[in-house]
C-alpha cells in the first residue's frame, strides 16, 4: 500500500473528512486531497504530524523504499 492509500485507509478508518483532517495537523483540506492523489508529497514537518495524529511513526505512515540505495 502506498501512501497515498495508507492516509485515505487511516483516515477512513477515523472516519474523518479531508476537512478534519487537514484542521487537525494545521493544512488545508485542498493539500490533503492533493497528497491522497498522488499530486504532492508532504514536507517533514507535515508527515510528522499526520503520523502523530494517528499515533505511528513517520516509517509506518510513508514508504521510503524509493529512497533506499540498492
Amino acid at each position: 500500500m502506498n501512501f497515498n492509500e495508507r492516509l485515505q485507509h487511516l483516515r477512513a478508518s477515523r472516519k474523518l473528512s479531508q476537512e478534519e483532517l487537514a484542521r487537525a495537523v494545521g493544512t488545508t483540506r485542498q493539500t490533503i486531497t492533493s497528497i491522497e492523489v498522488g499530486k504532492y508529497t508532504a514536507s517533514l514537518p507535515l508527515a510528522y504530524k499526520i503520523a502523530h495524529y494517528f499515533g505511528l511513526t513517520i516509517e509506518e505512515v510513508f514508504d521510503f523504499s524509493d529512497w533506499e540505495e540498492n
